[in-house]
């Protein structure tokens, strides 16, 4: 068994030397000489006693070793920054993480933010992008914003709101045929589903199934893997989406999209602010979990 592990250094020479396959333009990443990348690639060679390289006429290659060798050291590298990245922030007092689903953080988070700052301008935010339906073992947040129905572990569940979903298209849409004007007219007009491996269908047959029409077959579809691109499909007029109440009320006042039924339904599953235990009485997420819920409820309003 080997009894020395290579160095941070001569990991970080290797993974830049596999991106660039030149050893002068990943010295110039790290700050460092050719020589030296050229010497801390030596020596990793030499830890591992095999070859990480070919060099050929000039030129560079991964060998075999090498391939498989990258995959471990991008992973440690990225685990590396990211731990470095959580210790270094658990450690201020002024910097607040926020774990938050991508479309929620565009559509309702990022325009109310910087009331947020103004409240609070000692403030630093680092936004962490969330799985959907994946609460991570050990959350890397200060507080967090998930969808599903309150029963994660570990963590204290604020309900932001009572979500109810419909579909929703442009109004462009409703100008064009086929006509969209009774329910089984959507059986003939693209409707854009959300869904991936991780997460749960989308709200579509629920909807069906509460409205009186559960069998109804869908002709034409558009399939998105998250939420965000596929409002933004229904925004361009190419079909129906299905809407949540909180995701696109700011599109609906600003007319991009319009309710072609006057059929909402309740759904099980909303929004919740998310509080890792331990870190409830901390300045930072005192502060904002007063003002979101605030700012949510106003909303709601």
């Amino acid at each position: 068994m080997r009894k020395h592990l290579p160095s941070m250094k001569a990991m970080q020479a290797f993974e830049a030397a596999s991106r660039y396959l030149n050893f002068t333009r990943a010295g110039l990443e790290l700050n460092l000489t050719q020589t030296a990348v050229s010497h801390q690639i030596r020596n990793l060679e030499e830890t591992l006693g095999a070859r990480l390289f070919n060099r050929e006429g000039g030129g560079l290659s991964l060998t075999p070793v090498g391939k498989n060798y990258l995959a471990a050291v991008r992973l440690v590298i990225s685990e590396i920054s990211l731990a470095t990245d959580r210790a270094s922030d658990e450690a201020r007092e002024d910097v607040l993480t926020i774990g938050c689903l991508g479309t929620f953080q565009i559509k309702v988070l990022l325009p109310a933010i910087e009331h947020f700052r103004n409240k609070y301008p000692d403030i630093s935010i680092r936004f962490k992008t969330l799985v959907p339906t994946a609460t991570p073992p050990r959350p890397d947040y200060d507080l967090a914003i998930q969808y599903g129905v309150g029963n994660w572990s570990g963590v204290t569940a604020h309900k932001l709101n009572e979500e109810v979903v419909f579909p929703v298209c442009s109004p462009l849409l409703l100008e064009r045929e086929p006509a969209l004007r009774d329910l089984r007219d959507l059986e003939h007009q693209t409707i854009i589903r959300t869904g991936s491996p991780l997460l749960v269908r989308d709200d579509w047959p629920f909807w069906l199934e509460a409205a009186g029409i559960g069998g109804l077959t869908f002709t034409k579809e558009i399939s998105c893997d998250l939420l965000y691109p596929g409002f933004q499909a229904a925004i361009e007029g190419l079909g129906v989406v299905m809407g949540r109440s909180i995701m696109v009320a700011q599109d609906i006042r600003q007319g991009k999209l319009v309710e072609p039924f006057d059929i909402r339904i309740s759904s099980p599953s909303t929004y919740y602010l998310l509080v890792p235990h331990g870190r409830e009485t901390e300045t930072k997420v005192m502060a904002f979990r007063e003002w979101f819920l605030d700012y949510m409820q106003q909303l709601a309003g």
